[in-house]
């Protein structure tokens, strides 16, 4: 199957935190605050997801307020932390929406990410994934995580799907 043809069926897009929508660096102020930092691009990507309908889930082994309120800020549907089985909550979330894998996107880079990797309908996976996950993706952004591969993932999907001009027409005046 193309990647093409994978992108065309997609229905809900599940993302990985650390590594995809940050670059995975963890930042920790004098306080003892973390910092991550997200790149805006993928977030107006998120944010023409949910346009589209096309739902977007945060599923990620860490817990961190950053993370629950950015994933309120670009309209995620829903956000599971300390998520250390992905695969238990990657099938509680498919029954939840009523969804095959084959319609499923994961975005990962790490070995927590691999069982859900190996189910979805279409995984992809950041430049600097580990080893395992590159071998399962289908697809290998060329953008990196908190740098745009959200972006390049939504934008391609919407694109394929023939979303593109509908939830962008604002911007097109």
């Amino acid at each position: 199957m193309t990647l093409e043809e994978r992108l065309a069926g997609i229905k809900l897009l599940i993302l990985d935190v650390d590594g995809v929508l940050t670059d995975g660096r963890i930042v920790y102020d004098n306080y003892g605050d973390e910092l991550k930092f997200f790149d805006v691009q993928d977030g107006m990507g998120l944010y023409l997801l949910h346009k589209a309908g096309i739902p977007c889930v945060i599923i990620t082994a860490k817990k961190s307020r950053l993370v629950k309120r950015r994933a309120k800020e670009v309209w995620v549907a829903r956000l599971y932390q300390n998520a250390h089985d992905k695969l238990k909550v990657y099938e509680e979330v498919k029954r939840i929406y009523g969804l095959a894998d084959d319609v499923v996107c994961f975005i990962g880079d790490d070995i927590v990410d691999l069982p859900v990797m190996r189910r979805v309908g279409l995984a992809v996976a950041v430049p600097y994934a580990i080893e395992e996950i590159k071998q399962v993706a289908h697809w290998i952004t060329q953008r990196e995580g908190g740098r745009g591969a959200v972006r390049e993932v939504v934008d391609r999907l919407l694109r394929v799907q023939g979303r593109w001009e509908s939830v962008t027409a604002l911007y097109h005046r």
